[in-house]
């Protein structure tokens, strides 16, 4: 069976000098994706395709617009003008070269997938700041980390210690960076390679990557979790819920709850023995 092409969307960025309040309005009205004020009273925003330039300076009554590339962070499926400052739980996460904010997890901009914006990792933070406030996991585990952001974050809330693993080395490398700036570098293990490669259990395993590379990689995952251990898995699709869900609970895993957000879906398991 064949499939539909889909055209994708890559959204275009627009500076506007001294811009009011009823200029926001409009490019709010045409579908700004995202929109910051800057501090000579100027205004940038994220347009989508589907708004062409010229169609935006006819609406703003203007002959034409300034315009340049958007910047798509979290492997192009977020798209917002600069990283921000956000708060998920116990969790407030910033920018790393913004104003120091006592306590909170600091992160680089890099293209390693793993700002907290997307709702995959939000829901990941979310079952890992209420199982470790509950159940107080030692170790974490954490398969695919990126740009480290779940094993990090598990060490703020008081996880002792942490390994993270990517098979992409530039992820390892932002993660170690994220690591160093934030002083956990002692506490976070670092490796690159699949989790095939490493030995040991851990009581809490984080795995947000996709739900194919989760079915397949479920035996592996499963062989490193620890006596009642729990698991988390995010980068699921609603669509597939049901076929992630089958695959480990055919290897004992037993389903404890599920989180939605935006289409995608997270599922926390416990290990039967």
């Amino acid at each position: 069976m064949g499939r539909a092409a889909v055209r994708s969307c890559v959204p275009y960025r627009v500076d506007l000098h001294a811009a009011g309040d009823d200029v926001l309005d409009r490019l709010v009205e045409l579908g700004a994706i995202d929109a910051e004020r800057s501090h000579e009273g100027g205004l940038a925003a994220l347009m989508p395709d589907s708004v062409p330039p010229e169609r935006l300076a006819s609406a703003l009554g203007v002959d034409m617009v300034a315009v340049s590339p958007a910047v798509a962070r979290d492997a192009g499926s977020v798209w917002v003008l600069s990283p921000r400052q956000m708060r998920i739980g116990r969790l407030r996460i910033v920018p790393a070269d913004g104003d120091a904010v006592p306590g909170a997890l600091r992160l680089i901009d890099a293209a390693a997938f793993g700002t907290g914006l997307h709702p995959t990792t939000a829901l990941c933070l979310e079952a890992l700041d209420d199982i470790v406030a509950h159940h107080h996991p030692e170790a974490v585990l954490d398969v695919g980390t990126g740009s480290g952001i779940l094993a990090l974050a598990a060490l703020m809330l008081g996880v002792r210690r942490a390994m993270a693993i990517d098979i992409d080395r530039q992820a390892v490398e932002v993660a170690a960076e994220n690591a160093r700036i934030n002083a956990l570098a002692d506490r976070l293990q670092l490796r690159e390679g699949g989790v095939e490669h490493i030995t040991g259990t851990w009581p809490l395993v984080l795995a947000n990557v996709l739900a194919a590379p989760l079915i397949e990689l479920a035996p592996a995952l499963v062989r490193h979790i620890g006596h009642h251990g729990r698991l988390v898995l995010s980068g699921i699709a609603a669509s597939v819920e049901q076929d992630v869900e089958r695959v480990y609970s055919r290897l004992g895993m037993r389903r404890l709850h599920v989180q939605a957000r935006a289409g995608w879906i997270a599922i926390v398991l416990q290990a039967s023995w």
